[in-house]
């Protein structure tokens, strides 16, 4: 039986390992099982994993990874932090179906990282007055829409700290990925919000203490934004800017995206004018546009009881009527949410799915919504 304790030990130490990588990592993970069974039976590797390259077992010879990522655990419990291993039931569902997902997330506050519900709102560092207005206006109505909805965001200048406010101020949980450790908050301009997140959110980590806010940790931070949430929100962007990566990361993992239009002479509403122009993202103008898009206003789908009945004389199973009965009472939803709602882990519930829409039991919407047929 591995001890969680040795499993965060040896994911940490795995992050630090040269020439491994995100994807690498994940891999080795996935197919041994654990991180730990990676380190102690590294020889034993090319006999399960075929096509391994042997500089990656060699690599895997790297004690001063394993002293490391002591230390780290070290900082972590004195500081009551969260080490969220890539086999940890609490691990960001959403984020571990992507291909570079990190092995390893630290994790500080209160927040369910796998809510039923859970958007990012991003954009420019040079918020306008129209920005700012629109993340107050578009959290004030989502409250009263999806009142269990969790905002995540960057903790950066501009629109994101003004998304992370709003959401403190209209009582909706809201989690910062950081592009640093969390021996730090950086902009320290930001340190308030970032302790008031703490008990109504949180802050989010894949970088080890003493890690600089380098630039490019700001792209792989973006990916975790992307990847643990069921859409992406741009409210403003120039026609270049950290938001359009992330819209752009959303893409490839197969998310949501959306963007409120602006005017067309506005530097920062070119990049979401352009999202929209080439349909990269959905244009809304509302709370209630995005909830609609998203089948999260569930009284919208209404179910006709007869319907419900019909398909419990179906042969169906164990875990396919437990996905009826949440279609029956949630309406449409993707299948992110029915992973999260049945705890089926995602390739076998587009089996699951793939069984029902054959038997005639559910169909498939725009924009990847499953439904019970009437």
């Amino acid at each position: 039986m591995i001890s969680d304790e040795e499993e965060q030990l040896y994911s940490i130490a795995l992050t630090m390992v040269p020439g491994i990588g995100h994807i690498g990592a994940k891999r080795l993970v996935s197919e041994t099982g654990s991180a730990r069974y990676v380190f102690r039976n590294r020889k034993e590797l090319p006999e399960l994993i075929p096509d391994i390259n042997q500089r990656v077992v060699d690599a895997l010879d790297c004690p001063q990874a394993v002293v490391r990522a002591g230390r780290e655990l070290d900082f972590i419990r004195k500081k009551n932090i969260r080490c969220l291993t890539f086999i940890d039931e609490d691990y960001p569902s959403r984020l571990r179906e992507c291909d570079d997902a990190p092995i390893v997330l630290f994790f500080k506050g209160n927040a369910d990282l796998n809510s039923l519900h859970i958007l990012n709102m991003v954009g420019t560092r040079h918020a306008t007055g129209y920005g700012t207005q629109l993340c107050a206006s578009f959290l004030h109505q989502l409250k009263a829409l999806c009142p269990d909805v969790l905002v995540v965001s960057g903790l950066a200048y501009g629109i994101d700290i003004h998304a992370h406010r709003e959401a403190l101020v209209n009582d909706l949980p809201t989690v910062g990925v950081l592009a640093h450790g969390l021996d730090r908050i950086y902009p320290y301009v930001h340190r308030k919000t970032a302790i008031d997140m703490l008990d109504n959110g949180g802050l989010l980590t894949e970088f080890l203490t003493e890690t600089n806010p380098d630039r490019h940790n700001f792209v792989s931070r973006n990916r975790i934004v992307a990847g643990m949430c069921d859409a992406t929100i741009v409210v403003e962007s120039a026609e270049k800017g950290g938001s359009l990566i992330t819209a752009e990361l959303a893409e490839g993992y197969q998310r949501d995206c959306f963007a409120f239009p602006g005017r067309v002479a506005d530097e920062y509403s070119k990049g979401c004018n352009q999202l929209i122009r080439d349909n990269k993202a959905s244009m809304i103008l509302s709370a209630e546009d995005f909830v609609s898009a998203m089948g999260w206003n569930t009284g919208s789908h209404p179910v006709k009881t007869e319907n419900v009945q019909r398909s419990l004389f179906l042969d169906l199973s164990e875990e396919e009527q437990k996905i009826v009965s949440i279609l029956a009472k949630q309406g449409s939803l993707q299948i992110n949410t029915l992973v999260v709602e049945a705890d089926i882990p995602v390739q076998k519930m587009s089996a699951l799915l793939f069984e029902l829409e054959m038997k005639g039991v559910v169909r498939v919407l725009a924009g990847g919504m499953y439904q019970l047929l009437n």
